[in-house]
């Protein structure tokens, strides 16, 4: 069940439950009347109401699953019926109280309004009919006229406030769940801008965010009905004041732009009227075609790093459109850190990995052709005076070919995807270690204190990179002779030890992932494996004698 069929059904419960207590309400104040013929059918009748209520509250109960509920309509007729029988105005006020709460609900203020009005006026035709009003009670009984019709008006805002809150509460839920970190950026971003521009009934919705590590604003437009992938425009920091305007904290709209234009705005942060409406520029307002707009900031760690845009909406804007642009921006801040985030630590990922793969070519297979190379040249000059001794050199050629080819081959199986589950790891390590024991001269030991590892695939698919990474690190870097990996888990975490005696790195001490970042230290792509399962990486370092890598993922 998704979060506004919850919210639904709620309000629908409470509307369920509140009639038999405004029945029962209804009931009291009719026996604090005189007996007579009218007040008994009356009491007939409410109880044979409160009958059906109760059993109405236990159908819905069993019948939650498919959303039924009594009608208004039901409600109404009753209700009327009641007033046509009742001695007496006093009981008739608490089911008219209920029916315009459950009308508020449903049906909303503004068509609620209009009914209240109308049985109050009833209620006082009624009561003229009765005889029970004369002139001289007409000023007292037109303000207890209007008191029943402020009354039933107030609840009837309150069911509305219900109403619109389970609205908001729907909006909120449909937006954060655009934000998925496996659907990606773009997709996210795209239907985000898609839910602002329908909601807002407006021709485009924008983004724009500044990353200051790249010096670059980025911008995603999406015009109301595409479907196409957004991909982002890419602009100088230059522009800023262009289209991310000169007050980062102004929240603003324009109904007009025209000549001196129309429009409102406040600061976000203390709420003020800003006197001086910050305006974009003729430029940006002639490149978009802007005619109207609303514009908010939201935050990136507590500083405004972009901006919303709703562009040329069918209708004015409102203040409380602005309003609630603003409460969405906030609402919405936290899930798009966290996807900017995730977008930069994936590029670092990628640049790192390409970076070890330009790396490993460069000090292996290339390495080797080139020395083939020379070799080649050495034996072309050779072939005629000593040709068996360039038989010889050529066998060792096509041997070193062959080595290379299997390597080359082996790096990119290493390539490729992998997928590893929670039952599958121990096994793809061990074998794995054999072939590393096959390939290498370095001794390993593999202890692994469960076979029966519990943790999410992603993780144990991280685990098993960051474990083969540090060996084939071993191998090619560290001349190393032994090495000792040791993984284990307990209730709360996962953790990888590789220890080795080789050369060690550059650095001695030990050091934490967030501090090899700030020394610019340590193997780039292991710790960016590690911080994407939430892992904390450790880097013990004593060059000569050898490096230790703990890696612990908490299964919480």
């Amino acid at each position: 069940m998704n979060p506004h069929q919850t919210d639904r059904r709620h309000f629908e419960r409470q509307i369920v439950y509140a009639r038999p207590i405004f029945i029962l309400l209804a009931l009291l104040a009719l026996l604090e009347q005189p007996p007579s013929p009218a007040a008994r059918r009356s009491v007939s009748f409410l109880v044979a109401y409160l009958l059906v209520a109760l059993l109405v509250t236990q159908v819905e109960r069993l019948l939650r699953s498919r959303g039924w509920h009594l009608p208004l309509a039901c409600d109404l007729l009753a209700l009327g019926f009641f007033m046509y029988v009742s001695p007496s105005t006093v009981p008739v006020w608490f089911p008219y109280m209920f029916l315009c709460y459950a009308a508020g609900i449903r049906w909303g203020l503004n068509a609620t309004l209009p009914l209240a009005g109308a049985l109050s006026l009833v209620l006082v035709l009624l009561t003229a009919g009765k005889g029970e009003l004369d002139w001289m009670r007409v000023v007292s009984w037109l303000g207890l006229t209007t008191g029943t019709f402020a009354g039933g008006a107030g609840l009837a805002f309150l069911g509305d406030h219900n109403r619109h809150f389970a609205a908001e509460i729907d909006f909120l839920s449909r937006i954060s769940a655009t934000m998925q970190v496996d659907q990606g950026l773009a997709e996210s971003l795209r239907l985000f801008l898609e839910e602002l521009a329908t909601t807002f009934h407006a021709e485009e919705a924008l983004l724009l965010y500044r990353d200051t590590d790249l010096e670059r604003i980025f911008l995603w437009r999406l015009r109301a009905g595409e479907s196409e992938r957004l991909v982002p425009e890419s602009m100088p920091l230059s522009r800023t004041d262009g289209f991310l305007l000169d007050d980062m904290d102004a929240t603003l709209c324009w109904n007009s732009l025209a000549g001196p234009g129309s429009g409102f705005g406040w600061d976000r942060r203390d709420g003020r009227k800003i006197k001086n409406l910050p305006r974009l520029p003729g430029p940006a307002q002639q490149e978009f075609k802007i005619h109207s707009l609303m514009t908010v900031a939201f935050e990136q760690g507590g500083q405004a790093t972009g901006r919303l845009f709703v562009i040329n909406g069918r209708n004015s804007f409102h203040k409380k459109d602005l309003a609630w642009l603003e409460d969405i921006a906030s609402h919405i801040a936290a899930g798009l850190e966290n996807i900017f985030l995730l977008r930069h630590l994936r590029a670092r990922a990628i640049e790192a990995e390409r970076s070890r793969i330009a790396r490993d070519l460069h000090d292996g297979i290339l390495q080797t052709l080139l020395s083939i190379e020379i070799q080649l040249d050495v034996l072309r000059r050779r072939v005629v005076s000593a040709p068996e001794q360039a038989v010889i050199s050529l066998s060792t050629l096509q041997q070193t070919v062959k080595n290379e080819g299997a390597e080359l081959r082996q790096t990119v199986t290493d390539l490729r995807p992998l997928r590893v589950q929670s039952a599958d790891l121990v096994d793809l390590m061990r074998g794995f270690a054999e072939r590393y024991r096959n390939e290498s001269t370095v001794a390993l030991d593999l202890l692994i204190d469960s076979t029966q590892l519990r943790a999410p695939d992603r993780v144990c698919r991280e685990i098993f990179q960051i474990y083969r990474e540090a060996l084939n690190n071993i191998k090619k870097h560290a001349k190393a002779s032994h090495v000792v990996v040791k993984l284990s888990q307990d209730d709360s975490r996962l953790v990888l030890v590789v220890d080795d005696n080789g050369e060690g790195f550059s650095f001695a001490g030990k050091f934490t992932g967030d501090e090899l970042d700030r020394l610019r230290l340590g193997p780039i792509s292991i710790k960016e494996r590690a911080r994407t399962v939430g892992g904390v990486l450790t880097v013990e370092s004593n060059p000569g004698h050898g490096a230790r890598l703990t890696i612990e993922v908490p299964l919480g």
